[in-house]
């Protein structure tokens, strides 16, 4: 703040020191000017309907600090209330002593029904996001409980154990319900990432789980028992003999007077190289009965 002094006034007659106020005028400065800045209590009377309400507040306190002292003696959310003063609305975030507002000033609270609507619609995402949030904190802690349990399933089976069908189909019937829980959850923002994160890790455990189910259904089919190999000797077919129980006696014929021939089942054997030598000494060789002529 500028400052001016100046020696005799015209008007006091004797020596007085002038200060120059922000609109350009220059007035003289008050004695107990140092002594207007300390903060006081005012008290203010408040009309809410019929009803009015006296409070003490601090002279350089705010609007909204007053909407919280009378939200204690009305009922009403700070936050649903307007004040007016000298037929203005004034903002939560002005101050009293710059308003105008002194003791035993008077003013009139009235039901802001638009910022109650506001108030109530964000209290109700408030409540959505907490419980989507609480929701979310449950299928992932559930989620790691029955992720422990695949890992056991698959240590077991990754060893060549056998596990019960009926348990893997009660963990399948788990991961799907926490998959349905998952889908009924709505949200935005970090709610919507975080959903969708979850969305892809019970997917992991429902292909993983999948697996299991192919592996172990493959452990419990009986294996086949292998037959004992033997070995055969190969078995030679005799040519089928015409053999006879009985003699069978040839009638001799009228025109024949040789003696009967009997077919009997004696055979007689014949010694190969005996037949093969006296072939050999049976046959001559032929001289040629012709004359060839020889020319030179």
């Amino acid at each position: 703040m500028m400052k001016m002094e100046i020696g005799n006034t015209t008007a006091g007659g004797g020596d007085g020191e002038l200060e120059l106020r922000p609109g350009g005028m220059v007035v003289q400065k008050r004695a107990d000017q140092s002594s207007s800045n300390v903060p006081r209590v005012i008290r203010v009377r408040v009309k809410y309907g019929s009803v009015h309400h006296e409070i003490s507040i601090n002279s350089q306190s705010t609007f909204g600090e007053l909407k919280k002292k009378l939200s204690g003696a009305t009922r009403v959310h700070h936050q649903d209330m307007k004040i007016i003063y000298k037929d203005k609305e004034r903002d939560s975030k002005m101050f009293l002593d710059l308003s105008g507002v002194k003791d035993r000033s008077k003013l009139v609270l009235k039901d802001d029904p638009i910022s109650q609507e506001k108030r109530l619609l964000e209290l109700r995402k408030i409540a959505v996001r907490e419980k989507s949030t609480r929701a979310l904190s449950d299928i992932t802690s559930h989620a790691q409980k029955l992720a422990g349990q695949l890992s056991a399933f698959d240590t077991v089976i990754g060893k060549g154990g056998k596990v019960e069908e009926k348990n893997l189909e009660n963990l399948m019937d788990m991961f799907m319900n926490q998959s349905v829980k998952l889908d009924a959850i709505s949200g935005d923002g970090d709610i919507k990432l975080k959903k969708k994160m979850q969305e892809e890790r019970l997917q992991k455990y429902v292909e993983a789980l999948d697996l299991l189910k192919i592996k172990n259904s493959i452990l419990l089919q009986p294996q086949p028992q292998p037959k004992p190999q033997t070995q055969t000797q190969p078995q030679c077919k005799e040519p089928d003999l015409l053999t006879f129980d009985e003699e069978v006696p040839r009638k001799p014929t009228a025109s024949s007077s040789s003696p009967s021939v009997i077919i009997t089942t004696r055979w007689e054997t014949f010694d190969s190289n005996s037949t093969s030598a006296a072939t050999a000494q049976t046959v001559k060789p032929v001289q040629p009965n012709h004359k060839w002529e020889l020319f030179n």
